[in-house]
């Protein structure tokens, strides 16, 4: 089971997953439209490995969303990684917070500013 997924923000995230099936090979596994009619997510897959996609959206700095990519990193326990994140420094970004789709997630930025997402989704 896989641990670790690259996540990228859009501009145009439709146009993008029809370019990434269309240049680089990816097959599209899932697509959810927000109510706008963007992509909310969307999962693209090639070989064993797998890409989440989203609408890049306009955010004040410092949400994750603002960023173009991030990398998404699924826990069993997210709130003792959560712990063990702060306890360790980090510069916690999105505070633990339940998500509709039924997962609990955080962001935070490692020792150079790089944006980082965990939580319990496995997609």
């Amino acid at each position: 089971m896989r641990s670790i997924y690259p996540t990228f923000r859009y501009t145009d995230a439709k146009a993008a997953i029809d370019w990434l099936v269309t240049a680089f090979g990816f097959e599209v596994t899932t697509v959810h439209e927000a109510p706008d009619g963007t992509v909310a997510h969307a999962e693209l897959t090639y070989a064993t490995g797998m890409i989440m996609i989203g609408q890049r959206k306009d955010a004040p700095a410092g949400i994750p969303d603002a960023d173009d990519w991030r990398v998404y990193v699924a826990v069993d326990d997210v709130d003792a990684h959560h712990a063990r994140a702060v306890a360790a420094g980090a510069e916690v970004v999105m505070p633990l917070t339940d998500q509709p789709y039924g997962s609990r997630e955080y962001g935070a930025r490692d020792i150079e500013g790089n944006p980082w997402s965990f939580g319990t989704y496995r997609p």
